[in-house]
């Protein structure tokens, strides 16, 4: 096991960062493709007899506009527990690496029970009444864009419960760690 108890060695990417990666690359091809039909004045990109999920009777600018905002929520939510697990977060680096391994330990507990669990307390029902809320309402795309919102907005409620998920687990970790000391 490699020193943050994932179980992969230092430096190995999981399958799935690596998928988020690669919605990464389908992002930047609708962005492309979205510039290239504007200058081209192509629109609609195509259209349907019947509304198909998601994307109703026809794929247009608004479509691919729409489509590169639902890629950039779901390579920005839900690989956020995955980035935990792996210890790859946000933190002030230059400092936590100075701390022996107990000081980071702490450093680890008092920044997840001060600003994680808070966040997360307050952030995944929001996040939950956000999605339940589109979903009842039948929320649709007003100007020739994507229907069906409520898919792309329970990405958010999703990637926070995977990063809750994660957290316990690593809290469960960490206070394991510091009682062995």
């Amino acid at each position: 096991m490699d020193e943050t108890g994932t179980g992969q060695p230092a430096g190995a990417t999981s399958p799935l960062l690596t998928l988020f990666a690669g919605l990464v690359i389908v992002l930047m091809l609708a962005i492309v493709a979205q510039v290239v039909c504007s200058q081209l004045d192509i629109n609609p990109l195509a259209t349907f007899e019947r509304a198909l999920p998601v994307l109703g009777k026809a794929v247009t600018l608004n479509s691919l506009l729409d489509l590169q905002w639902h890629l950039l929520a779901i390579v920005a939510l839900l690989p956020a527990g995955l980035v935990w697990w792996h210890d790859k977060h946000v933190r002030v680096d230059f400092i936590y690496l100075r701390l022996s391994t107990g000081g980071r330990r702490w450093v680890d507990l008092v920044g997840t029970l001060v600003f994680t669990v808070p966040f997360l307390a307050l952030g995944l029902p929001a996040a939950w009444d956000f999605t339940r809320r589109a979903f009842v309402s039948g929320e649709g795309s007003r100007s020739g864009g994507l229907n069906d919102l409520f898919l792309i907005k329970a990405v958010l409620p999703l990637g926070l419960a995977v990063l809750a998920a994660v957290v316990v687990v690593d809290l469960i970790r960490i206070l394991w760690s510091l009682r062995d000391r």
